[in-house]
């Protein structure tokens, strides 16, 4: 994405924060600026699993940020109008294309219920807009928009009601992208079959209702999508491929990276209780008791001893989380050889910006070399991890067992002493 469509889309983006907080109020407790931001977030995930032309990608981004903002006008029925009008203000005063503000008015007034999408990119937002039905979330946010129509109708809608809805909503609704269909559709189907046994109903004999069926919102193309007559395929759109086992890979490498990551902050927050209990005992030591020592020479030897180990714990509680880094320089045989891992600051700190971004640039283009690097900073994760405990483990020895021997000392000292 260029420079000026960036500029744009993060103009629109401070656009949008400052109506939102400026004019819809907090009886809107569904369409909030939270929901706008997930949709543009899911509208970028959805998105990137095809392939968009630039002014495509920036009216599609650009529709998800202005699609639910007629609602600052009040109105409820007939905002996507209102939202249309006041991103096409917005984009005039931006100097935008026209082809561009006509893409984000016909993705804007798509996702109007029934959704009626006639493109790649409407099909886009419309099931960014209701991907919610999808997730785990979808209880939640089904609540926070029954809420939202009781606080804005007069009417209100009972429980009965409200899962009688639903069940007929989620019926006839359908997922355009072969995305969603893939990847949210079967959890979509799993709310369903909740509803209708907390109501009591039957499943339908088919669950597979024909696209064709009137009153569906349903995806015009969509009886394409099994043959080779797809529009999707004439007009060269890159379908994703195994989407299951490509999110499965990145999600395994998220969940250990954050494992990793949980675990060094709790080897940090361990280590600041090891030096903080342990400099407390040396301050109160030093101001309290060695002043006072010449009057009682018999606890010099405990006195050295609880020193000796106050000062080791510490010591090795700091050795764990000095940090240790690296040259922070690489030349372009590493990145060739596949030598250096770029996704660890250590490798690259010292280097100019282009030649970082170059560098990251070809190993994305291999994926061997990227899963690679992702492989490896995991593993020096762990092997940093390894060292930290290790080293944590050595503190809190020395300071139990060497706590237990100082005060064995000072009571024989005390005992024998006294006697």
């Amino acid at each position: 994405m260029n420079d000026l469509n960036k500029s744009l889309i993060s103009a629109a983006e401070q656009y949008v924060v400052n109506l939102f907080s400026q004019k819809i109020g907090k009886d809107f407790t569904f369409h909030s600026f939270n929901h706008t931001r997930e949709v543009v977030l899911h509208t970028e995930l959805i998105a990137g699993n095809y392939e968009l032309s630039e002014e495509d990608h920036t009216a599609l981004i650009l529709a998800a940020w202005f699609h639910d903002t007629g609602y600052s006008a009040g109105l409820k029925k007939m905002h996507e109008e209102e939202s249309q009008k006041i991103a096409a203000e917005f984009l005039h005063k931006q100097n935008a294309p026209q082809s561009l503000i006509d893409k984000v008015k016909g993705c804007i007034i798509a996702t109007r219920m029934p959704q009626s999408p006639s493109n790649l990119i409407e099909q886009i937002i419309c099931d960014a807009d209701l991907f919610h039905l999808g997730t785990k979330d979808f209880k939640e946010r089904n609540k926070m928009l029954r809420q939202e129509i009781n606080s804005l109708e007069e009417e209100k809608i009972g429980k009965k009601e409200w899962v009688n809805l639903n069940i007929e909503f989620l019926d006839r609704h359908r997922y355009f992208t072969d995305y969603a269909r893939e990847m949210l559709d079967p959890v979509k189907k799993s709310h369903l079959r909740d509803l209708m046994e907390k109501a009591g109903k039957k499943k339908k004999p088919a669950e597979n209702v024909s696209v064709n069926e009137p009153g569906l919102a349903m995806n015009p193309i969509d009886v394409a999508t099994k043959n080779t007559s797809d529009p999707l395929v004439k007009t060269g759109v890159k379908k994703p491929k195994d989407p299951k086992t490509e999110r499965g890979v990145v999600a395994m490498f998220k969940i250990m990276s954050d494992s990793h990551n949980n675990l060094s902050q709790m080897a940090d927050s361990k280590a600041n209780i090891m030096i903080s209990v342990n400099t407390i005992v040396l301050s109160i030591m030093v101001s309290v008791l060695l002043g006072k020592l010449q009057f009682y020479p018999e606890f010099i030897v405990p006195t050295i001893i609880l020193i000796i180990v106050c000062l080791s714990a510490v010591v090795f509680a700091i050795l764990a989380t000095r940090p240790n880094i690296s040259g922070g320089r690489f030349t372009r045989e590493d990145i060739q050889n596949k030598q250096i891992n770029l996704l660890f600051f250590g490798n690259f700190f010292n280097m100019e910006l282009p030649d970082y971004d170059w560098a990251m640039k070809e190993m994305m283009k291999d994926k061997d070399y990227l899963y690679g690097s992702m492989i490896k900073d995991i593993y020096f994760l762990g092997v940093v991890l390894a060292r930290k405990y290790k080293l944590l483990r050595i503190s809190y020895s020395i300071f139990m067992y060497g706590l237990i021997a100082a005060i064995i000392a000072f009571g024989l000292t005390f005992i024998f002493a006294g006697g």
